[in-house]
């Protein structure tokens, strides 16, 4: 087995040789530019890791590990147009540096790149690859529209937002493990048990992700402390606030989240004193653990060596001991 480094190198070199400007410009460079801006590069990562963990060479699912990356910058840059976000990996987003219209369209020409890829698969592979990946986009899309209607609803709750998180993030997550699977051949049983793995430790990072919005270190974190409490995002922290609350919290997150005052870092403070307070912090962990450890009861059945186990187990503990 190979390190989560070189799986890393290894990818990032492999997309710097297929992803290249090409004419016409203006349709190429934003895609050259939003994949060229980093990231955790979490998902190839696993679709290489997985396919190594059920017994073949990873270097075989390079290309699928280059769609799941291609179509998951893809959604950053529709998703960047929809939120009219100025910047993504401290850098400016496609549509600022470009316009909308070739946002629109560059993200377009990177869903179709990402389907290309998989034609460098056996027809079988091919048509697996095609079918797991086709519901995932959907999910993802849905994902994204439960996410725009929890904007302008007051009635959102947590199972709802588990749902839609699950939606947004969490299938990419378990698809980009899947696909490792069904390149190196491996049952549909084990197939659809590293599915399983993938969609709970996804859950578990976007729970993890909200926690560290709120409470992460800004020297590490690599993006604004409270970004979602000055956006007034309904993640699990408010809406548990709101479950666990007292009333008289209750109408204090109500009136903090339906203002934007001059003063953000006063905001912040107080939201998160409320948080801690109402028990919205402490439930949050729970669930980051709860769903890590979902994750963690299904290597149990998984039909792979110990070692093997013990390296995934591995990784999704250091997942959730992150701090960025």
């Amino acid at each position: 087995m190979h390190s989560i480094e070189q799986y890393r190198e290894e990818f990032i070199t492999h997309l710097e040789q297929k992803v290249g400007t090409r004419e016409p410009k203006k349709l190429y460079d934003p895609i050259v530019y939003i994949l060229g801006l980093g990231g955790k590069r979490l998902r190839p990562v696993l679709t290489l890791m997985t396919t190594e963990i059920f017994g073949t060479d990873y270097k075989k699912a390079l290309h699928a590990a280059l769609a799941i990356e291609v179509f998951h910058n893809f959604s950053l840059v529709h998703d960047d147009i929809m939120d009219d976000a100025p910047l993504r990996r401290g850098q400016r987003t496609v549509h600022e540096k470009w316009d909308i219209n070739t946002g629109i369209l560059s993200g377009d020409a990177m869903l179709i790149l990402a389907y290309q890829l998989f034609e460098n698969y056996p027809s079988d592979t091919f048509r697996e690859l095609a079918e797991l990946f086709s519901k995932t986009a959907l999910e993802v899309c849905e994902g994204q529209q439960y996410d725009m209607d929890f904007e302008t609803r007051e009635d959102v709750t947590v199972p709802e937002y588990l749902h839609m998180i699950e939606y947004k993030t969490a299938v990419l997550v378990a698809a980009a493990m899947k696909m490792g699977g069904i390149i190196a051949g491996a049952s549909l049983k084990d197939q659809n048990l590293i599915y399983e793995f993938g969609k709970n430790l996804g859950i578990a990072f976007q729970l993890q992700d909200d926690y560290l919005d709120a409470f992460g270190d800004p020297k590490t974190f690599g993006k604004q402390v409270g970004g979602d409490i000055i956006e007034n995002k309904k993640t699990i922290l408010y809406l548990s606030a709101l479950q666990l609350g007292s009333a008289e919290e209750q109408k204090e997150i109500l009136d903090l989240y339906s203002i934007q005052p001059q003063d953000v870092a006063e905001k912040i403070k107080t939201v998160k004193t409320v948080f801690i307070s109402s028990g919205a912090a402490k439930h949050t962990k729970t669930e980051i653990g709860n769903y890590t450890e979902k994750a963690f009861e299904v290597l149990n059945v998984l039909n792979i060596s110990d070692e093997k186990k013990a390296m995934l187990k591995q990784f999704g503990e250091n997942l959730m001991k992150r701090k960025v």
